[in-house]
């Protein structure tokens, strides 16, 4: 049985993902409803699937993602508009409302791309730099917190059709 993360910011979505998963006994899943709580669980169970909403109690998946081990591959579950706001390409999306054959078919898949460790390229450590850099320069010249400049820096990237590293080495070339 492959133990894997559900993680929605709601309990119950957290339990009828949970509840469809485990019903095939192919699955066993733990439950989060933080982004914390999620790295924790990763890193602690080395796990490398993620089935998630679009955001969770403390950040959004999408930075979320980002911040999971190589190794892990994620499944977004939200609305179509939530899902088009999401500029990561190497998150699996999966519109909601999601019927329970579409649901297992996508979580076996992306349990086989993990194991065979074909799971999209992440950003590089320099390009992970940059992000952190412009972030911090958005929270000292413009008072933001962490969260907000992260998500100004995403909404400026997908504006402009551009990826996060390329928008982050613009906002640090301006200053």
């Amino acid at each position: 049985m492959r133990q894997i993360v559900v993680a929605f910011e709601r309990q119950s979505n957290c339990d009828r993902l949970r509840e469809a998963l485990e019903s095939t006994g192919e699955f066993s899943c733990l439950t989060c409803r933080s982004a914390a709580q999620v790295k924790r669980t990763v890193a602690k169970l080395r796990l490398d699937l993620v089935v998630c909403g679009f955001k969770l109690t403390d950040e959004s998946c999408e930075t979320l993602y980002f911040d999971l081990p190589q190794r892990c591959a994620m499944l977004m579950v939200a609305p179509q508009a939530q899902l088009e706001l999401c500029a990561a390409p190497g998150i699996f999306k999966l519109p909601a409302p999601v019927g329970r054959g579409s649901l297992l078919a996508s979580v076996r898949m992306l349990a086989q791309l993990a194991q065979t460790s074909q799971v999209p390229a992440r950003r590089s450590q320099e390009e992970k730099e940059l992000v952190a850099r412009a972030k911090a320069l958005l929270m000292e010249q413009d008072g933001m917190t962490e969260a907000e400049a992260h998500r100004w820096l995403q909404k400026r990237s997908m504006d402009h059709g551009a990826r996060l590293a390329d928008t982050a080495r613009q906002v640090l070339e301006k200053f």
